[in-house]
């Protein structure tokens, strides 16, 4: 299928930006996030997905597209964007750290043993 240039470089831009695509099984419509024919989109993914680029997920009528290695090093070739740029699910985010709940000072810790355990009264 003919797909015109620049929907297909908005495509290839929203993949690389970040890393994954979702789109619906409905050929009729706009994609929802991107500026384009949801028939270009998938069959842009389609596409990659022939040459390796991209791996193939579908399920409940929603195809979800995640890009591999040797896609990224494509996409980079193609859109021309420099060596240190990366699809942001390839970014390591820090996880917060909670705060642990300080205890009292002079409070005893609680201690738990088997007297103050009760057993139940059987009738």
């Amino acid at each position: 299928m003919i797909i015109p240039k620049a929907d297909r470089r908005v495509i290839f831009e929203n993949l690389f930006k970040d890393g994954v695509l979702v789109a619906k099984k409905d050929f009729e419509i706009q994609h929802d996030t991107i500026d384009t024919k949801n028939l270009y989109v998938v069959k842009a993914m389609q596409s990659l997905t022939s040459k390796g680029f991209v791996k193939t997920q579908f399920s409940w009528q929603y195809y979800y597209y995640t890009l591999t290695d040797e896609g990224i090093e494509y996409l980079r070739e193609f859109l021309g964007v420099p060596e240190g740029v990366v699809p942001t699910t390839l970014i390591e985010q820090k996880i917060p750290q909670r705060e642990r709940p300080q205890r009292r000072e002079g409070a005893p810790r609680r201690r738990y043993d088997n007297d103050e355990y009760r057993k139940r009264e059987r009738a």
